[in-house]
């Protein structure tokens, strides 16, 4: 799904270059749940970006889906984000002046399709993430839970092939409506797999390590600390609520109801 080999990102100032990421490889086989740790400055963001082709890169190779992406122009990077990814940003980054029937829709719109199953998969997605009641209030006239649940139910309308989420179980009250509900109506196309990529901000729970390079130079890497081995059993935890409620979702299968 995501075939990353000697990814460089470079940003220049008059003054300044600085090397988000340098070397980089990593392959996603579709299915894998991901998870990326690291302290502020160590090249997440920059690599959720280039993921999801709203950042470009330097150097390196970069298949997503088995498409090389440097290949591609503005236009057709635009149509794969529409086509196969769904973001869920940490900041929900819902539009305003729109309520949330039409923030869901904005996606769909821009693949073109009838309005009729517009509405059908927006009621849909709606219905899984228990926002059918507010489907005409606008952001400022939600709860920050609210707002979280209608960013991954416009991440899921479109059954996109790969998810990147920043931090998307920051909310307990998505776990728990995922792990409760599900119209068992979403249809999932044949093959379609979701990677799904999670960024966290904890500088603790990871410390730089360097490592020797060939000709001498070293690079700055970075190992999980006691705190961060522990987090990312909580994490994985999480991640299991997580992913259990949108591939139950996404397949059609509801899964049990827990007791009120």
């Amino acid at each position: 799904m995501i075939d990353m080999q000697s990814i460089h990102r470079i940003y220049r100032t008059e003054h300044v270059e600085t090397h988000a990421l340098s070397e980089f490889s990593l392959k996603i086989e579709p299915g894998e749940f991901v998870s990326v740790m690291g302290p502020s400055g160590s090249g997440k963001t920059t690599f959720l970006n280039i993921a999801g082709l709203l950042d470009t890169f330097d150097q390196g190779t970069y298949l997503l889906d088995g498409e090389d992406v440097s290949q591609l122009s503005d236009r057709e990077m635009s149509r794969i984000r529409n086509g196969k990814i769904g973001f869920i940003f940490q900041g929900f980054n819902l539009i305003p002046d729109l309520d949330v029937f039409d923030n869901v829709d904005v996606p769909l719109r821009y693949r073109g399709m009838a309005s009729k199953q517009r509405k059908e998969a927006i009621e849909r997605a709606l219905d899984v993430v228990g926002l059918t009641s507010r489907i005409r209030h606008h952001p400022s006239q939600l709860s920050g839970g609210q707002q979280q649940r209608v960013a991954v139910a416009r991440a899921l309308v479109g059954t996109p092939g790969l998810i990147l989420a920043d931090e998307p179980t920051y909310g307990y009250e998505l776990l728990s409506r995922l792990g409760k509900r599900s119209s068992g109506r979403f249809q999932i196309k044949e093959g379609t797999l979701y990677p799904v990529l999670y960024r966290l901000e904890d500088a603790d729970l990871v410390e730089p390590e360097w490592k020797q390079r060939a000709r001498g130079a070293s690079r700055k890497v970075y190992r999980l600390t006691a705190a961060g081995e522990k987090r990312l059993a909580e994490l994985t935890t999480e991640w299991q609520g997580f992913a259990a409620g949108i591939e139950s979702i996404l397949s059609g299968h509801t899964p049990e109801k827990e007791e009120s």
